[in-house]
């Protein structure tokens, strides 16, 4: 693979179509944090997030000729590979919360938790918790939105190039799922006042 100081991930694709090894590690360690969140935060799994990635991987491989840059982002594709495989595990097994941190960087559901108030960390950690589990409550459709655009801070494009929908249908999915995970986050907080109030963010208002 000819250097490169910053190869884009079409290139890196390019390279590892020509064989490189070197070019699909890059390209991994790249995008497999992002795409294990995604599967992390879809499924409330770590076993489920690992197998996904996994398969995305194997399957950028094997079908790295049929990406056509033309219809969207390399970024966008792998998502939309992974929203496949989360979507085929939800169907065969009931999700469950996951309160294991993602070892990984990046926008995580604190990111929907405003700073920590003078109850401290246990309040604080109560209230991740609860955010995790709204997001997890919702029906598939609403989540994925809301994880891709709120969590992955995605546009609106992007999320539809992931689903395979229009513009339209992610913007009102996602005002609907917004809605939903606030009304849960109200309904939670009223019958565990010890958990003080939750407050999301302002990409919430």
């Amino acid at each position: 693979m000819a250097t490169l100081a910053d190869p884009s991930d079409f290139e890196l694709l390019q390279a590892m179509r020509a064989g490189s090894e070197e070019a699909f590690t890059l390209l991994y360690r790249r995008r497999q944090a992002a795409v294990y969140r995604f599967a992390l935060q879809m499924s409330g799994s770590a076993a489920t997030a690992e197998d996904v990635t996994q398969e995305v991987f194997l399957a950028l491989m094997r079908q790295a000729a049929t990406y056509d840059p033309d219809k969207g982002s390399l970024s966008a594709y792998l998502y939309g590979v992974a929203r496949h495989q989360v979507l085929r595990c939800l169907e065969r097994e009931r999700p469950f919360v996951s309160l294991a941190e993602p070892e990984t960087e990046g926008p995580t559901p604190e990111a929907l938790v405003a700073p920590a108030d003078p109850l401290g960390d246990l309040t604080r950690n109560e209230m991740i918790d609860a955010v995790r589990g709204a997001v997890l409550a919702l029906p598939p459709h609403y989540r994925e939105v809301v994880v891709l655009c709120e969590l992955h801070e995605l546009s609106y494009g992007e999320a539809a190039e992931v689903i395979g929908c229009a513009v339209g249908t992610v913007r009102s999915r996602l005002h609907r799922g917004r809605g939903l995970l606030v009304d849960k986050l109200r309904s939670n907080n009223k019958t565990n006042p010890s958990a003080g109030d939750v407050k999301l963010a302002g990409c919430f208002a």
